[in-house]
């Protein structure tokens, strides 16, 4: 499907606002997880997942808000989910965020793929796309490691 420049841009700004909001889901799962372990897991998850997943979120806001900036189009304001009933445990909610991150990197891997961020000739929104994909790229394996030296 071709796009008109208007909107391609659009189309960038909505999917960029759809992945940031599943990043924003991530981070409050893992809020939730930090909030039921004990201080040394609790500083372990913080350092290797919350960490980055809050760079990640806080990254792809920027980069959506200046582009929409830099192309006079309506910004995004990011509420936060609901996270539904709290009897998750810390694997739940591990589990949940890791699927959003997924969700996430997936929509950004799709929109990176389409070429459209190049055909809007935007490179500050490349960048951020893929810093955002960067700090992402490492989280399901950071995760897995936390779950199996979770209690140790």
């Amino acid at each position: 499907m071709a796009y008109t420049n208007a909107q391609a841009r659009q189309q960038l700004l909505d999917t960029l606002a759809g992945a940031t909001e599943a990043i924003g889901f991530a981070l409050m799962s893992l809020g939730e997880a930090y909030e039921q372990l004990d201080e040394n897991s609790a500083d372990r998850l913080e350092q290797e997942l919350f960490r980055p997943v809050q760079m990640a979120y806080g990254r792809a806001k920027r980069t959506h808000a200046e582009f929409a900036g830099r192309h006079d189009l309506p910004s995004h304001s990011f509420e936060q989910a609901s996270l539904g009933a709290p009897s998750h445990g810390v694997k739940g909610f591990i589990d949940s965020a890791m699927e959003a991150i997924g969700k996430a990197d997936g929509e950004l891997a799709t929109l990176q793929d389409s070429m459209l961020p190049v055909e809007v000739g935007d490179p500050e929104l490349r960048a951020g796309l893929e810093e955002v994909r960067t700090l992402l790229g490492e989280l399901r394996g950071r995760a897995r490691q936390f779950m199996r030296t979770l209690g140790r």
